[in-house]
């Protein structure tokens, strides 16, 4: 790849994108200020001339120290001037960018640090997500095979699956080219032509001139015979919570192999942390209902929905939106790419995370682990929080000074400290997501 393409150019560009791309508070303020700036210009003139011409009141300073209305009118100009309310959000949004980039999460931009808070649905993928994405070999079984540590036919299933798979960057692709590796016959067949990918079910490819598949059960009980016994390994395999795939060597099933993956060791902390937060859980994955069963039971998952396409899960997005609000989709793969981009709040893996999840996702978690993901939650949380409290100080504070200019006790040099100091205060205030602990 070049240069412009590695993790860390990629990574540069993002946060730079990131620095550009307004929240919404700030896109508020900014067009705020576009009215409020002329119209307390176009109010100092009047406040100015109107006392004078039409009432007789003095227009300069008098002797014995009472004020003219031109003095309250620059008094009320210099208080006015918006540059505590225009910095108040920028400031605290950086400072979040930045707070959260050193933890390993990297929203691509202001607008998606405030969104996080308000999500009230996070639906996880499973491999990759709640697992680690490395799954393993831990069981395969050939129609012939002879019950002996070293079958030759057991080691043919293998050599085949992994004639099919060896080109594959799937989690499940790359355990089976390490089992066939540690077996020894990655040199049995060549790799298989004409590939085709079966929708997230499967994988089919020619290998000497036969026609052969690997996939999931549901895809093999809609288009092939499969032999009862081969149904009962399946189902002691699915029931343990392994992941099972099954082989065709042309018509006949040939066997199956399973797999298995263990979770992240803060996959159940991360779940019951968004349980506390009262954020509705639940796991969308393509694999079949027992085995995400066994995986959601274990992680403390409110809900589970199996045997999902990529097409699926943009569905179900849909569902929980309509049923609980603003939805976050966390998900590793270029499967999880339609759902990423349909939920209100993308988050993708970003170690183990492919180009296209990452490409997609609103925010990443560069640290390759979701232990973040809680964190960035409360980090969004308190800089709204810190924004509304700039907002709040900043107006009172103006409003507060105007007043007392009006009436006429308010001196020049007070304006000039009123605006100048709030404007170092709300900086200071916004400051503080740098030094946010999340506890």
């Amino acid at each position: 790849r070049l240069v412009a393409d590695s993790p860390l150019h990629r990574i540069i560009k993002m946060v730079t994108e990131a620095q550009s791309r307004q929240s919404r508070s700030q896109k508020f303020i900014d067009k705020f200020a576009k009215y409020y700036t002329p119209t307390m210009v176009v109010l100092a003139v009047l406040v100015a001339a109107i006392p004078p011409l039409l009432f007789g009141e003095p227009f300069l300073n008098l002797p014995d120290g009472t004020r003219g209305w031109l003095h309250r009118s620059l008094v009320l100009l210099v208080i006015s001037c918006p540059c505590a309310l225009v910095i108040s959000t920028p400031v605290t949004m950086v400072a979040s960018l930045t707070r959260s980039a050193r933890e390993g999460v990297l929203f691509k931009g202001g607008i998606f640090v405030e969104a996080l808070s308000a999500i009230k649905a996070f639906a996880f993928d499973k491999t990759g997500t709640l697992t680690h994405g490395e799954p393993t070999v831990v069981d395969s079984k050939d129609l012939r095979c002879q019950g002996e540590t070293e079958c030759q036919p057991c080691d043919d299933l293998i050599a085949l699956a992994y004639a099919l798979e060896r080109h594959s960057a799937h989690p499940l692709a790359q355990a089976i080219i390490e089992e066939a590796e540690k077996r020894g016959v990655t040199d049995c067949y060549p790799a298989a032509s004409n590939l085709t990918a079966r929708g997230g079910l499967g994988l089919e490819g020619n290998i000497n001139g036969r026609r052969m598949t690997i996939g999931s059960r549901k895809l093999f009980e809609a288009e092939h015979d499969i032999p009862p016994i081969v149904h009962q390994w399946v189902d002691r395999a699915e029931s343990e919570g392994k992941t099972a795939m099954l082989l065709c060597d042309g018509d006949h099933v040939r066997g199956f192999i399973a797999v298995a993956d263990t979770l992240r060791l803060d996959s159940q902390k991360v779940v019951q942390a968004l349980n506390e937060m009262h954020k509705h859980t639940v796991m969308l994955t393509g694999d079949n209902a027992t085995v995400a069963g066994v995986i959601g039971g274990e992680v403390g998952l409110d809900d589970v929905r199996a045997s999902l396409l990529p097409g699926d899960k943009q569905q179900a997005i849909a569902q929980l939106r309509e049923e609980y609000g603003a939805v976050a989709m966390v998900g590793d793969g270029i499967n999880d790419a339609p759902a990423l981009a349909s939920a209100d709040l993308g988050i993708a893996m970003g170690g183990s995370g492919s180009a296209q999840a990452m490409e997609t996702a609103d925010v990443v978690l560069m640290a390759d682990d979701i232990h973040k993901l809680p964190f960035a939650i409360k980090l969004s949380g308190f800089a709204n929080r810190l924004i509304k409290q700039n907002i709040i100080f900043s107006l009172g504070s103006k409003l507060l000074v105007a007043v007392i200019a009006l009436f006429g006790y308010a001196p020049l040099w007070m304006a000039v400290l009123a605006d100048m100091g709030v404007s170092l205060l709300v900086t200071v205030n916004g400051l503080r997501a740098m030094r946010f602990k999340g506890n």
